[in-house]
């Protein structure tokens, strides 16, 4: 589970230091919605900041004969520099990382 969380941060941490222009001065990303429960047999997360940038994640513990460890399904949404709204849907389990970019997004 802590690589999850790990996983979790540095994707955070890779779209927050997208490249900002210094030219224009912006307000900080301000958390709008935050929630998350934790428990031995999974968690439950998500965010939401002021700029649109949103991620969902449920991560459940799985022992059973075809799988065991933790199954993760989630979301996540940000606008990219040059104005597009890129959404993803993932699933990580016994596969792997399972990645599945959503073309209808809708604009913010």
């Amino acid at each position: 589970m802590m690589k999850i969380t790990l996983f979790a941060l540095a994707a955070l941490a890779v779209v927050c230091a997208l490249p900002q222009d210094t030219a224009q001065a912006q307000p900080p990303v301000q958390i709008v919605k935050q929630d998350s429960v934790v428990d031995v047999d999974g968690y439950n997360f998500e965010f939401e900041t002021s700029d649109g940038t949103s991620r969902q994640e449920q991560g459940e513990y799985k022992n059973t004969t075809d799988q065991q460890g933790l199954s993760v399904k989630g979301s996540y949404k940000y606008t990219a520099p040059d104005g597009q709204q890129i959404s993803v849907t993932f699933v990580a389990d016994k596969n792997g990382y399972q990645p599945t970019e959503n073309k209808d997004a809708p604009a913010q």
